[in-house]
């Protein structure tokens, strides 16, 4: 999302090399790029206004110290600010209250409410322990309801029905009624949207959350909708108190204004982040971590959680003593790795939170599910000595595991010069060499 707003700021950076020290006139040139870049990424004039007048305080006559470049201390500003207006410190979801805790849902039509309320109940369930139940207070759209009471069943979530003719504020008095009677943790109430602000929708949510008195009030907006976006959750913010934000499609092409603008404009932090459409592409927002991830650093520490949700411990490890060893690695190993990207939300996903001087060495790299899917049909289709062995295989076998497997013969010997790169890999990641190993990436796999 953050692609062409973060070419601009290193583009900024690069113009300070080999100037001894920020200086007023320095500064001022680099700070119209950078206004010019997040009027370009769709944030809130406002919010430019403010986080360029700050920016300006801080950075005019500011000493380099040690070995710094007049970039790099404008960087270490420039990620601070922007920190700053998404919200400064982590803001963590609020239990704290007599079971069940009561989290409300509020937003526009095609936001991503159910959906979020779906990978809330999962995050929630998988990372905090939680006992949860699902209703819908949608009474205008029957898919919603089914949609949720899907999303339910494959979370593992419990579910609350709804009867025919109940009323919104009914069905929420029913839903947590029954939670309270059957000891759950935490009851998340969808509610209904509509595709633009209107009295009716405001009176009803406002009618629920006073019946509610939810802990948590989360506001779900789609962060491709830009300054459209941060109207909208303004006038939800006036007309319902909030406690927080779930910044839904960061994985989409949108310029990111809504990231960067709905805090300062709401008052209220973002949460959580939607960033992939699978049930577990829901995260916790860091704004230190999507700063960095802003500025080109990456959010190697994101990655590194998500690598450890997602792994087999007892196969990494057994991976690992490959990989030390430099011997062993095999089709199976291989098959395994694109398994555990796929957990992970694809190559794509992994490159999103890698430093860009990393993600840029891998840039053609296109791994999607459809192409991991082929892959494992085809390991599949060999016998176990031809995938610990793979040098066994020859035009007949070569043959016959593409008929088995629904390919070509030229996609078996893609796969398997695939594989013989990989193993090329392992050896570099032996000898320390990461970069080199990103670097091996780029033709690994064809272009997109």
């Amino acid at each position: 999302m953050f692609d062409n707003l973060t070419g601009r700021l290193s583009g900024v950076i690069k113009t300070l090399r080999g100037e001894a020290r920020l200086t007023e006139s320095n500064i001022q040139k680099a700070l119209r790029e950078v206004r010019m870049a997040l009027l370009e990424a769709d944030v809130a004039l406002p919010v430019i206004k403010d986080f360029i007048a700050r920016i300006n305080e801080k950075a005019v006559g500011q000493e380099v110290m040690n070995s710094l470049t007049p970039g790099q201390a404008l960087v270490g500003v420039v990620h601070q600010e922007l920190v700053d207006i998404m919200g400064g410190e982590k803001a963590d979801i609020n239990l704290s209250t007599v079971p069940p805790a009561v989290i409300l849902m509020a937003g526009l039509q095609g936001a991503g409410k159910t959906t979020s309320s779906g990978k809330l109940a999962k995050w929630l369930m998988e990372q905090k322990k939680k006992k949860v139940l699902l209703v819908s207070c949608d009474i205008y759209r029957p898919a919603a309801i089914q949609q949720l009471e899907l999303l339910a069943q494959q979370t593992g979530a419990d579910f609350f029905p709804v009867q025919t003719g109940q009323k919104p504020g009914e069905i929420g008095a029913a839903a947590l009624d029954y939670a309270r009677k059957h000891h759950h943790d935490v009851l998340i109430v969808d509610t209904a949207g509509r595709l633009g602000i209107d009295e009716a929708m405001m009176q009803e949510i406002s009618e629920l959350e006073a019946l509610l008195q939810p802990i948590e009030t989360l506001f779900v907006v789609d962060a491709m909708q830009g300054q459209d976006a941060v109207n909208t959750a303004k006038a939800f913010s006036e007309a319902l108190p909030l406690t927080g934000v779930i910044l839904t499609k960061l994985d989409g092409d949108a310029r990111g204004g809504a990231a960067l603008s709905v805090k300062q404009i709401t008052g209220k932090p973002i949460k959580f982040a939607g960033v992939a459409e699978k049930l577990t592409g829901l995260e916790a927002f860091h704004p230190d971590r999507m700063a960095s991830r802003i500025l080109g650093m990456g959010d190697v520490l994101s990655l590194i959680e998500e690598a450890q949700r997602s792994a087999d411990q007892d196969e990494a490890q057994k991976l690992m003593k490959k990989m030390k060893s430099g011997k062993g690695f095999d089709l199976d190993d291989f098959k395994m790795q694109f398994q555990q990207m796929k957990k992970m939300g694809g190559m794509s996903a992994m490159m999103d939170k890698l430093p860009a001087h990393l993600s840029q060495a891998a840039q053609n790299v296109n791994v999607d599910d459809k192409t991991i899917g082929r892959t494992e049909a085809i390991i599949n289709a060999m016998t176990q000595q031809e995938r610990t062995k793979p040098e066994i295989l020859k035009a007949s076998r070569k043959r016959r595991i593409a008929a088995g497997s629904g390919v070509s013969v030229q996609e078996v010997n893609r796969l398997l010069s695939q594989f013989e790169q990989a193993r090329k890999m392992m050896k570099m990641m032996k000898k320390g060499g990461m970069s080199k190993m990103m670097r091996g990436l780029k033709g690994m796999f064809p272009r997109a």
